[in-house]
């Protein structure tokens, strides 16, 4: 049974069965078509988000596209286009044509929209079709995989008056539609409330997210990659210092390699004296892009930690990672994105007891970590990629230096207690390749 208020859905599909067009077009030479959608309602839709008038030199992905009246009104204000959508519309050439129109089009999925198919875009229209998708979470990630700056969501949203009473305005739910419960149309899958759209936009990456306006038949959200210049202090009083960054770490292994192809999440340590810190007031930075926190906490006397998704659409390679609170930008730290673990071979030059730094001993009674010096690591050799092979058996790593000299680097492994006095043989493992063993002597 069809739900709620969703019959005038019915009257759009016979009213385009009726005309033929969706969009409505002026064309050259005075010549008019119209479509169910009006030239007037499609300019008042664009109108309500931050789209330039001048795109010259501007890239732009029109999603869904469909006859196309925003593609090419993209490209009359001067952008490079590239509309898709998952059929191959005649209508859509007919009016490319008819306006001599250089837009590029493809036939695409939604869900194969990547750098790597399409490349990044300044600004990627994602207009109607959210709520078409049975992964409307998914399709949002690949959006901001793609966009460089500005997306642009327009969608259906859940209001009173679908659900009288239910207070979805207010709250962050969404309805999954199985079979043609939304207007009769068996690929309206979703409807999100207001809060749903903005919370999985906010999810998918964008750094920021507005509501622009919510028009009779769906909202208005325009989704920034980077956060707004900050506002100036008004007095000196209002000078903070910047927070101090200390660590930046992958948030299962902890190590400094991430996977942009997985739902991969940095956590980042800092030093911040400003007080009751929010997932709000902390603005994370990964290269190019701002990303919004999912959970701030203070974990010490002025330290806090912030975890936050890595950003998607990173360039492989390496990328810093900084905070911002308030005006004030913290210091970086480098994490490593798509780089591959290339390592020849792996020599331990030294080992020593990590409390009294006596060499070629561990004394357990003074503490556990036995450090080690390893020629040979790549740049991005982590405590999650490196192994060490202690008489035998792995034993963790859990801290390995920066790659800052080109010597050697520092390596501290955690040895257990319950391992007994004796002269023992250090192996380092990465991937395939073994160090020639160094011999330590554990005591007591």
């Amino acid at each position: 049974m069809e739900r709620g208020t969703f019959s005038y859905v019915r009257g759009w599909k016979q009213e385009f069965e009726s005309r033929g067009w969706w969009h409505s077009f002026d064309l050259p030479g005075g010549r008019r078509i119209d479509g169910v959608c009006s030239v007037e309602g499609l300019r008042r839709r664009i109108e309500q988000y931050p789209v330039p008038e001048d795109l010259r030199g501007a890239r732009v992905l029109d999603i869904g596209a469909w006859d196309g009246w925003y593609t090419f009104e993209m490209e009359r204000r001067g952008a490079d286009v590239v509309a898709v959508d998952c059929w191959d519309n005649p209508r859509f050439h007919q009016i490319q044509t008819a306006l001599k129109s250089r837009a590029e089009y493809r036939q695409m999925d939604v869900y194969d929209l990547t750098p790597a198919t399409v490349g990044r875009f300044d600004i990627v229209l994602f207009m109607g079709v959210l709520y078409h998708l049975k992964h409307p979470l998914l399709a949002l990630e690949r959006v901001c995989a793609i966009t460089k700056d500005l997306a642009v969501v327009d969608s259906f949203i859940l209001r009173e008056e679908h659900r009288p009473g239910e207070n979805v305005e207010n709250r962050p739910v969404m309805e999954f539609y199985e079979n043609e419960e939304f207007g009769g149309q068996t690929d309206n899958w979703c409807g999100p409330s207001l809060p749903c759209l903005m919370a999985m936009c906010r999810t998918a990456g964008f750094a920021r997210v507005e509501h622009r306006a919510t028009l009779p038949n769906g909202a208005c959200i325009a989704c920034f990659r980077n956060w707004a210049c900050p506002v100036p202090a008004a007095s000196v009083a209002e000078i903070s210092k910047p927070p101090d960054l200390l660590d930046a770490v992958h948030h299962t292994n902890f190590g400094l390699n991430f996977d942009s192809r997985c739902d991969e999440y940095v956590v980042a340590s800092f030093r911040s004296s400003t007080p009751g810190l929010t997932a709000e007031q902390v603005k994370p930075q990964v290269g190019d892009y701002g990303v919004r926190p999912i959970h701030v906490s203070r974990s010490g006397d002025n330290i806090w930690r912030a975890k936050f998704k890595l950003p998607p659409g990173l360039e492989s390679g390496w990328h810093d990672v900084s905070v911002r609170v308030g005006a004030g930008v913290s210091n970086s730290k480098a994490i490593a994105v798509d780089v591959p673990v290339a390592v020849s071979a792996l020599h331990i030059s030294g080992l020593s007891d990590g409390a009294s730094w006596e060499p070629g001993i561990l004394n357990l009674s003074r503490g556990s970590v036995l450090s080690a010096w390893v020629e040979g690591l790549p740049g991005n050799a982590d405590r999650a990629n490196l192994r060490a092979m202690l008489g035998g058996e792995m034993v963790a790593v859990n801290f390995v230096s920066p790659a800052d000299s080109g010597g050697p680097r520092q390596v501290n492994i955690a040895v257990p207690d319950e391992i007994p006095a004796g002269d023992f043989e250090l192996h380092m493992v990465m991937g395939s390749v073994h160090s020639p063993p160094a011999g330590v002597r554990i005591v007591r």
